[in-house]
């Protein structure tokens, strides 16, 4: 088995819910030891969300599979004094409070580094750890929202539109983990710790940025265009005529000659209005209406295969059961998560990244609340029965 890049790192989770779970997923998935602290008896509250099956959370398990966890109460003084104990036996904190509140229980970097000075703390907060904003809470809808994201999301005659998912936790997650890979590998050169602030918002305004651009070059605000871009034609999704749909991206003038070539209307690029992408953008709606017909007048397999043929960049819009079904998703991208009674083996998204050093993870299970509690507090702090006796008698433990 080939070494992955992070074996030997070993992480304390105390983030909930998205962003910092992803963070940590992202750490495992390169050979990290996670170890997540939760709340006892309820645990993270991404644990209560939908989808369930038979009281289990999808969305919990896809980002938390083969992490350890620990119950314990960080509102008791006791709980966190083991937090303390415990930071000083790890590489990596994550956390996902609001900004002060670690420092508030005498958790702040100064106090984990003083135990531990090669300590990477990574912070995933709302707005981050300084600013006007730094104290307000945050989760992606806000960080969607207040980024520009949304506003630019949609069609001109809907409402600016959310995604219906976790979209910039899951940016910020990435984000997170990166951040924390770079202060790793600075600490292997300064021998020191560092701090990684993570704002919700900040990955997914770096995203949307041109519009910020576009505004100060010219005065104009970004609006929502549907499928398109805003600054390439044509581009869109379109409806095949056995109902399927696809999508097309002709981005740069070479695509989009392949395009029509494709289409049988080489003829196109005659016309002034579509002969180049500032042309065609000045008349969108025409070209796109060319296109459309086009894609309409086949099944989308046969579209499909005529675009790869002239190597047009296009695929399926997929949902999930294609997805699944997929040969080139099934050899690449998906990876099983096992070992647990109420999923059996199902197929989920694996590492968003391929190493030639390193092969991929197993995601044997869902932790339990506290399944690895007492293994973890023997193993890294030789606490006794005696001991965790103690601390549960002072409910700092499940």
């Amino acid at each position: 088995m080939r070494e992955a890049p992070l074996a030997g790192v070993r992480v304390l989770e105390l983030g909930t819910m998205y962003a910092a779970p992803t963070a940590g997923r992202m750490l495992r998935d390169f050979g990290a030891e996670v170890i997540k602290v939760e709340p006892p008896g309820t645990g993270d509250y991404a644990r209560q969300w939908t989808p369930r099956k038979d009281g289990l959370s999808l969305g919990f398990s896809r980002l938390n599979a083969g992490k350890r966890s620990v119950a314990i109460d960080l509102r008791r003084p006791e709980g966190r004094a083991l937090v303390r104990r415990l930071a000083a036996r790890c590489d990596v904190v994550i956390e996902s409070f609001r900004p002060g509140r670690l420092e508030s229980w005498g958790l702040g970097y100064d106090v984990l580094a003083a135990d531990n000075p090669g300590l990477v703390l990574t912070r995933v907060s709302g707005f981050g750890q300084t600013g006007p904003y730094r104290e307000r809470p945050g989760f992606g809808t806000v960080a969607e929202t207040g980024s520009g994201f949304a506003y630019i999301n949609g069609w001109p005659e809907t409402p600016p539109t959310s995604p219906p998912f976790g979209f910039a936790d899951s940016i910020a997650g990435i984000a997170a983990a990166m951040g924390t890979a770079m202060s790793l590998f600075r600490r292997e050169r300064t021998g020191t710790g560092d701090v990684v602030d993570v704002a919700l918002y900040e990955p997914l305004m770096f995203i949307v940025g041109d519009m910020l651009l576009k505004y100060q070059a010219s005065g104009e605000i970004q609006g929502r265009v549907g499928n398109g871009t805003g600054s390439a034609s044509p581009r869109g999704i379109y409806q095949a005529a056995d109902g399927g749909w696809l999508s097309i991206a002709a981005s740069n003038q070479t695509i989009a000659e392949r395009l029509f070539a494709a289409m049988g209307r080489p003829d196109i690029l005659a016309d002034p209005r579509f002969a180049t992408n500032v042309a065609r953008m000045a008349n969108n709606d025409a070209i796109q209406s060319e296109v459309s017909a086009w894609v309409a007048s086949r099944p989308r397999d046969e579209i499909l295969a005529i675009l790869e043929k002239h190597e047009v960049v296009a695929s399926a819009v997929n949902d999930a059961r294609d997805i699944l079904a997929d040969p080139h998703f099934r050899e690449r991208t998906l990876v099983e998560l096992t070992g647990n009674d109420v999923l059996g083996k199902v197929l989920m998204p694996g590492p968003v990244l391929h190493l030639a050093s390193s092969a991929g993870p197993a995601y044997d299970g869902v932790p339990e609340i506290g399944q690895h509690t007492d293994e973890v507090l023997e193993e890294l702090l030789d606490l006794s029965v005696a001991d965790r006796a103690a601390l549960r008698a002072a409910s700092a433990l499940a």
